[in-house]
């Protein structure tokens, strides 16, 4: 019969805890088996991994991590193991006031505040004294957060906020939060100044123009180009940057999609036409973020910066009918060393030995001289426009100067363009000569005509183009536009628009998006004959793809080594039977980037994952041996002492995927022997021994001592050693024999066993007693002894049972050292070996972006460290380890913490020496040539001195500048100094001065540099500020002295401060007495240098003196006056008349920077009297007040009668005449049209519609309007025979006039 088995249950239940709010509680169980898992529960419902539950599983032990812990997380938790439930509940506290620490860190730079124009952009800055400070931006006690609005950058110690778009309400008070550190700051807004009004436009001409536009029907046509109409989609615009040769620079472009209806399209251009999107790779890398609370796209462009990068660039972005662009600059920055060599321009961008980069030929076009540091962006030029002014015999130069690629093809083109053109009479603006779209795209070309009444016809390839719903035309006015929608390679042509005899031609260029790669290949690790499959997804189905193999491109012809498959958008690489030989990097290329995973193809190695052990059983029972290898198809055979076991009745052999089994029933004295399996085909095998255990039975009369009947029986204590696999059966039978019958006890180190049922239990059948062990687990092994009793004594006997199991996953696995393309992982060994030793540990690695591991060994290693090598720099990877012993394999360990191999940065270039004193050496230095993946963390100085190898560290902290003064160095003393670069990978080799350097002062001459507009006089108006900052050299620090006039300097009303490079004089308000020469003396023992300034502070003048009027005569006066006895510093530049009427006293300026003592007013009023005064002026003003003569003017009156000229009216009557006449139109059947003109005549003319020279009378299909000279007739719901020739007569007494138009009715497709 089947044994009932007991169900699993807890070893270890889960225990209640109070936590504080915020922290992390963990609950901890632990099962009878490993292979069972248990149920968390809360409230009924399981809960599951992730950012908020934690569930591990390690053996027996299963783990819950409750994270970031708030009141909701309290209440009743449950543990569920099959039937088995535990539960136990989670209580929160009020988390304890951590105590004020021994020294606070705070700001060692304070925002400061600022007042910024309205629409603008305000930037606080604040630095603390620690990296790892984080600072809080509030406004009225609440934190700011991260989106459109706010910007928080964090750069180092350096941390910003940018407030965007400001609006009224963004001003007040902000605070800046460091722990218990607050700092506030303010934010002024002012008014933007309102631009002058635009002056009024004089005349009736202007007026009734404006009108007519006014009054003329709005068209509902499609405006000429829709990407004119920028529509301000940036929230952030990229902005024009500076840059070394070999840095990486950041390009962000931040779209606001809360109003959009469509996600937002991006295209990064280069120049006027190099879509950067084809050009993705080692130079320019794109990656897009969507915040979907802040609803804002960010599109971020990366730049590796190299000679070719520097130039005019655009961004575009697009969605639905908006659109926004935004120009900017990149100037690259060079040294005056690099070499001018034309060989080094046939490089390749990318570094050695990469497939990836391009041959930069435009550098074969800069000038041959060295340049200075910063490069001009290099000037936009029209290709097109060259090749047609150049020579046959300069078109190669030309193609290989600019990068063309299809010379032939744009010469054929070019072909047709070279004819000398004639100004066109149809013409007013022509098509330009080439248009570029992108596949999929709209492109509108359009055209101006030079007369309304012309007819336009378009033509492709040479054949007419009919309008359709992809082809569509459009009349604006003057302009005749057509629309290509969805365009196709199909639409890659010549167009031609053809007016009678004249006709213009323009390229247009359809080019395909770049093809990404959207599901990248994964690394494969297979062994020799298997399968293998590396496939890959883009972007497009029936995208053109190169794969290759460590560098050699894989073609179709070699179909004998692997096939290539396509299925729509996958890509799929194929390998039947791998061999050794088809390991290495595969990589597979788009024309918009590149995927590589490695392949590593291993002999077969058979492992084994549980073997068997020795049996000791008595007869007739059955023996089963058991063992599992890694290979599910490897077969093998069974031998017995030697010779194969050939199956029977009792004999079973069984093999079922990794299992091989052997079974013996009624086991007899015969079956005891060496039991061996041997896998076929593999130099291995595994052995066993079946011991049989015989009973013996003695006849002995009563009262006769128990007595225990064992193979090991010897002593009153015997020793026996029984070793059984985990979670095998293990039944030990005891007989014993005495008179009467005695009593069997079993007890597991002094604890009796009685239980009957269960996993361990004892079985009794006559006089034999049985402890049966189901699934033997590790807590099992102990001493169990045997007592036997009866009343004429007892005997007893001990067994020892041992439990050997696979060992416990190592634990704390680590990555102990980083490299380029290797790694060093390190671990602890398992808690628990199993009771067999530890043989060696196996390795796996993935990439954290993958599911799948790949092993790094076959064969165990001994030592607790390995070093893996053959991985990707930059990308990010895990490990993991398994512990190997006799038994088997253990589960895999705890995953490593992700890590990114790197290499460590190239030594600091051009380290040289800037300035020496007693105690301190300036140096400085370039950035690596090569810094890598892990970019660069700053650098390490190091000094020593001559003769000794002991190098001290000069700075604590690594520095971010290329340059540092070490201080605190021996005077006299000859040092050594070496610098190298840091980042997380380690340090690099040293860069080392090439001589030691002397610790000595030197004397440098003293010298003044006087700013060039201190060479002539200073002249600042009273109560400004004077600053004069002077710059000056020398060594030691000098002596610094001022005198002003000779005399020194009045410390209350003139301030200096000097450094040991400059001397500043400042005065905070400027007055007359502060005028004079000043001069600034530096000395150095006995040498010294001087320089004089020259400082004039004017103020307003005084009024003139003496102010007569020396005539009057017929509407005119004369004045005379002195000048003003005090000029305020400055000389008189010009006087200002005014005059007043003797009745109102209004005075009215006459004269403005009058130069003279003297003026003639005129156009004096006849029979007024007037009053005259006149101001000073100079460079500060007018004076603070006038001169008023004492007498006044007066305009005697005259008797002549004036004459009026007889009035004539104008005529105004006028013959009809056509201000704006009718225009041809194609419209659309069943939408209403209107066709307008516009018409001027006096008397008002009679108007008439005709339709091919007849009247339309009464037709209620058309509606006629006539409002202010402005003729509209409106066809309601037209058909394809309401198409022809209309015309608008206007008649009047005085003539007539007439215009026509023709009108088209399509039907749409």
């Amino acid at each position: 019969m089947p044994e009932h088995k007991k169900p699993v249950g807890f070893a270890k239940k889960p225990q209640s805890q109070t936590v504080a709010p915020g922290g992390k509680a963990e609950f901890v169980a632990e099962v009878e088996k490993v292979n069972v898992k248990v149920k968390w529960q809360k409230g009924g419902k399981d809960l599951i991994a992730g950012p908020k539950y934690t569930i591990k599983v390690e053996g027996k032990k299963q783990t819950l991590i409750i994270k970031n812990l708030v009141k909701e997380d309290g209440g009743a938790y449950m543990a569920v193991l099959g039937a088995h439930k535990e539960k136990f509940e989670l209580h929160l506290k009020e988390e304890a006031k951590p105590a004020a620490p021994a020294a606070v860190v705070g700001f060692a730079k304070k925002p400061q505040s600022q007042t910024v124009a309205l629409g603008g952009k305000a930037e606080f800055v604040a630095e603390v004294e620690k990296v790892s400070m984080k600072v809080k931006w509030q406004k009225g006690g609440k934190d700011l957060i991260a989106g459109p609005k706010y910007t928080i950058k964090v750069e180092g110690k350096k941390q910003t906020l940018i407030i965007n778009d400001l609006v009224k309400e963004d001003g007040g008070a902000y605070m800046a939060v460091l722990g218990t550190l607050k700092e506030k700051f303010e934010l002024h807004l002012k008014e933007e100044e309102k631009p002058a009004a635009p002056v009024a436009v004089e005349g009736g001409k202007a007026h009734a123009e404006d009108q007519i536009q006014t009054e003329l029907p709005v068209d509902d046509t499609a405006p000429d180009d829709a990407h004119q109409n920028l529509t301000g989609l940036f929230a952030e615009k990229p902005a024009s940057v500076s840059a070394r040769i070999g840095e990486t620079i950041s390009l962000i472009a931040k779209v606001d999609s809360s109003k959009l209806v469509r996600r937002p399209a991006i295209k990064w251009f280069k120049g006027k036409w190099m879509d950067l999107g084809s050009k993705a790779g080692k130079v320019y890398q794109f990656s897009e973020k969507y915040d979907g609370k802040a609803k804002v796209y960010t599109f971020e462009m990366k730049i590796n910066v190299d000679r070719n990068v520097a130039g005019g660039y655009r961004c575009e972005v697009a969605s639905k009918d908006q659109f926004d662009s935004v120009a900017f600059d990149i100037t690259v920055e060079t040294s005056v060393e690099e070499s001018t060599n034309i060989l080094s321009t046939f490089r390749r961008t990318a570094k050695a030995g990469d497939d990836a980069g391009e041959l930069d030929f435009s550098g074969l076009l800069k000038k041959r001289e060295v340049k200075t540091e910063v490069k001009a962006p290099i000037e936009e030029v029209d290709v097109w426009e060259i090749l047609k002014s150049a020579k046959p015999c300069d078109y190669e130069k030309i193609a290989f100067q600019y990068g063309i690629t299809d010379l032939r093809g744009m010469l054929k083109r070019l072909k047709k363009k070279k004819r000398v053109e004639k100004k066109s009479e149809s013409f007013a603006k022509k098509l330009e000569s080439a248009y570029q779209v992108d596949k999929g795209g709209k492109i509108r070309m359009s055209i101006e005509l030079a007369s309304p009444n012309l007819e336009v016809k378009w033509l492709k390839n040479g054949k007419e183009i009919r309008p359709s719903g992809r082809y569509i035309f459009e009349i604006i006015g003057l302009k005749r536009v057509l629309t290509i929608k969805n365009c196709t390679l199909a639409d890659d042509a010549e167009y031609e628009c053809i007016i009678g005899e004249d006709k213009c031609a323009a390229d247009l260029f359809v080019k395909e998006p770049p093809v990404t790669i959207i599901v990248p290949l994964d690394d494969q690790h297979v062994f020799v004959d298997e399968r293998v499959e590396f496939d890959c997804e883009v972007s497009e189905e029936g995208a053109v793809v190169v794969w290759s193999k460590d560098g050699v491109e894989l073609t179709r012809d070699d179909s004998m080594t692997h096939r290539i498959k396509k299925s729509g958008k996958k890509h799929i690489l194929i390998i039947n039977d791998a061999t050794k030989m088809d390991g290495g990097r595969y990589k597979i290329i788009t024309n918009g980037g590149e995927s590589e995973a490695d392949l590593i193809v291993e002999d077969k190695v058979l492992q084994v994952l549980q073997s068997f052990a020795d049996l000791t059983l008595k007869a007739a029972e059955q023996a089963v041996f058991r063992c599992e290898v890694s290979d599910d198809k490897v077969t093998g055979k069974w031998l017995k002492n030697g010779i194969e076991v050939v199956p029977s009745k009792r004999l079973h052999i069984a093999h079922n995927g990794r299992f091989h089994r052997l079974v013996i029933d009624d086991i007899a004295p015969d079956d005891e022997a060496d039991y061996t399996f041997i896998p076929d085909g593999y130099a291995i095998s595994l052995s066993a021994k079946l011991n049989f255990l015989e009973v013996k039975i003695d006849y002995v009369p009563r009262q006769e001592p128990p007595k225990i009947h064992l193979d090991c029986t010897g002593s009153v204590v015997s020793h026996n050693t029984i070793v059984v696999v985990a979670g095998n059966k293990l039944r030990l039978d005891v007989d014993a024999s005495g008179e009467p019958p005695p009593t069997i006890s079993w007890l597991k180190s002094d604890e009796v066993l009685s239980e009957t049922e269960g996993r361990l239990r004892i079985e009794a059948k006559n006089n034999i007693s049985s402890l049966v062990i189901e699934g033997a687990v590790r807590e099992d092994e102990a001493k169990y002894n045997i007592v036997v009793q009866n009343p004429a004594g007892e005997d007893k006997a001990v067994i020892y049972l041992k439990v050997v199991d696979v060992p416990d996953p190592p634990v704390n696995v680590k990555i102990v050292g980083i490299g380029e393309d290797w790694c060093t992982a390190g671990w602890d060994v398992p808690p628990y070996d199993g009771g067999q030793p530890v043989t060696g540990y196996l390795l796996e690695r993935k990439k954290k972006t993958s599911q799948r591991w790949m092993k790094l060994n076959f064969e165990p290693v001994q030592a607790t460290t390995f070093t893996a090598s053959r991985m990707i720099e930059g990308c990010q990877y895990e490990m993991r380890v398994y512990a190997v012993n006799g038994i088997g394999m253990s589960q895999p360990s705890v995953s490593s913490r992700t890590f990114m191999p790197l290499a460590v940065p190239g030594e600091p270039t051009h380290l040289t020496v800037e300035d020496v004193t007693d105690t301190t050496i300036t140096l400085k230095w370039r950035i690596p040539e090569q810094i890598g993946a892990g970019g660069l963390d700053g650098y390490l100085i190091e000094y020593s001195k001559e003769g000794s190898d002991e190098w001290v560290a000069a700075n604590k902290e690594l520095v971010d500048r290329l340059g540092f003064t070490v201080k605190g160095l021996p005077t006299g003393e000859k040092i050594n100094i070496r610098v190298r670069a840091v980042n997380i990978a380690g340090k690099s080799v040293p860069a080392v001065l090439s001589q030691p350097v002397t610790i000595r002062e030197i004397v440098q001459h003293p010298k003044i540099w006087l700013p060039r507009q201190l060479r002539h006089t200073l002249v600042r108006k009273v109560g400004q500020q004077v600053n004069l900052l002077i710059p000056f050299q020398g060594k030691p620090r000098p002596l610094i002295t001022w005198l002003k006039d000779g005399q020194p300097l009045d410390s209350k009303q003139v301030s200096t401060r000097n450094s040991e490079v400059d001397s500043i004089l400042f005065i905070r308000s400027a007055e007359r007495c502060n005028s004079g020469k000043y001069e600034l003396s530096i000395q150095i023992e006995n040498l010294i240098d001087k320089a004089i300034v020259k400082i004039r502070v004017v103020d307003k003048p005084a009024p003139p003196e003496s102010l007569k009027i020396a005539d009057v005569w017929g509407f005119n006066a004369s004045l005379e006056w002195t000048p003003p006895k005090d000029d305020g510093n400055s000389e008189i530049i010009g006087y200002t008349i005014q005059k007043a009427d003797k009745k109102t006293m209004e005075w009215f300026t006459v004269y403005e920077h009058n130069r003279k003592p003297h003026c003639t007013i005129s156009d004096l009023i006849m029979g007024n009297e007037y009053y005259f005064r006149v101001f000073s002026e100079n460079i500060c003003g007018l004076s603070d007040s006038p001169r008023t003569t004492k007498n006044t003017a007066y305009i005697q009156k005259d008797s002549d009668i004036f004459a009026a000229l007889p009035f004539k009216g104008h005529d105004f009557n006028q013959a009809p005449k056509f201000t704006q006449p009718l225009l041809d139109r194609s419209i659309v059947a069943g939408y209403t049209a209107k066709l307008s003109c516009s018409v001027r005549g006096s008397p008002k003319p009679k108007i008439v519609w005709m339709k091919n020279k007849m009247a339309i009378i009464n037709d209620p299909k058309f509606l006629m309007y006539h409002n202010q000279g402005v003729l509209t007739l409106q066809i309601r719901k037209p058909s394809t025979f309401d198409g022809g020739k209309y015309s608008c007569k206007a008649v009047n007494d005085l003539g007539e006039a007439e215009v026509e138009c023709k009108l088209e009715v399509r039907v749409p497709q």
